[in-house]
């Protein structure tokens, strides 16, 4: 099985619609079983999609519909047109940059057999960025969840209590499970999030065979504005030792083209 995740920073970016059609072409190269998508936007002014067109789309609530802009939704649809059917999911957390729905997709080229959602932050309010859920699906009897959560010294809303949040919803499950996302807490920085998360979780990273330098943030961007060199922030855990072949980060203009301000990882576990 291999596995994407990545930061899109939709419609943020320089020229969106030709790094989407990059990450299309991509994710049809290498047929990803499982993706995960983190600032997945819609303006909120759009108008929503006809329901004919979302039969491969499973909603974990109905508070929020999909959009036409939706990039999750664009994305799938040209999936379709280059015969790759994905099984998707997605819901947002906040709104971002002032006018849009921002939130997390999952993508699964197998059927989606459940899906879940939660908050992870304390705050709960739509118009605060800050506010943080988690959304998982359960596919083949396992459990993938998408994970954007905040900063370890955040004073708003800082990443241990997001984190025991997560802890116990995932204690409530039998089934293998995979951590993909954007973590914001950089591996390197010691007693801080990454090490909390690795005393019960395995980084695919350390598990693979073959690895590069794991780096998804190469420079100062939003949320980092001080940082000055690369960053290993986003990861592919498992609650598991899984038989781990490679890791590599993707999109950094080495291994695919450069679509958004993080890089993303590529993971493949032997089946």
């Amino acid at each position: 099985m291999k596995f994407l995740t990545l930061n899109t920073h939709s419609w943020m970016e320089k020229d969106p619609l030709i790094k989407l059609k990059n990450l299309c072409d991509a994710i049809t190269r290498q047929s990803f079983d499982v993706i995960a998508l983190q600032e997945v936007n819609q303006l909120m002014t759009s108008a929503t999609v006809d329901q004919s067109l979302l039969v491969t789309f499973s909603a974990t609530n109905n508070e929020h519909p999909i959009k036409e802009d939706n990039f999750a939704f664009l994305l799938q649809q040209e999936l379709q047109k280059n015969g790759l059917e994905y099984y998707w999911t997605w819901e947002p957390s906040h709104i971002g940059y002032d006018r849009y729905d921002e939130g997390l997709a999952v993508l699964s080229l197998k059927p989606i057999q459940e899906t879940r959602s939660f908050f992870a932050s304390e705050n709960t309010a739509y118009n605060d960025y800050k506010s943080r859920k988690v959304i998982g699906i359960k596919s083949e009897n396992q459990w993938f969840f998408n994970v954007h959560l905040g900063w370890w010294q955040d004073k708003h809303d800082p990443f241990p209590g997001q984190w025991e949040k997560c802890t116990a919803h995932f204690a409530t499950l039998k089934e293998p499970i995979f951590l993909l996302g954007d973590f914001n807490n950089p591996a390197h920085i010691k007693q801080e999030g990454y090490e909390l998360v690795t005393q019960n979780w395995f980084d695919t990273y350390h598990l693979a065979a073959q690895k590069d330098t794991g780096f998804t943030v190469a420079d100062a961007i939003d949320g980092w504005s001080e940082n000055q060199s690369g960053l290993r922030i986003d990861y592919i855990f498992a609650n598991q030792p899984v038989k781990t072949i490679s890791s590599q980060v993707i999109f950094n203009d080495n291994n695919e083209p450069i679509i958004s301000d993080h890089f993303g990882i590529v993971v493949e576990i032997a089946d």
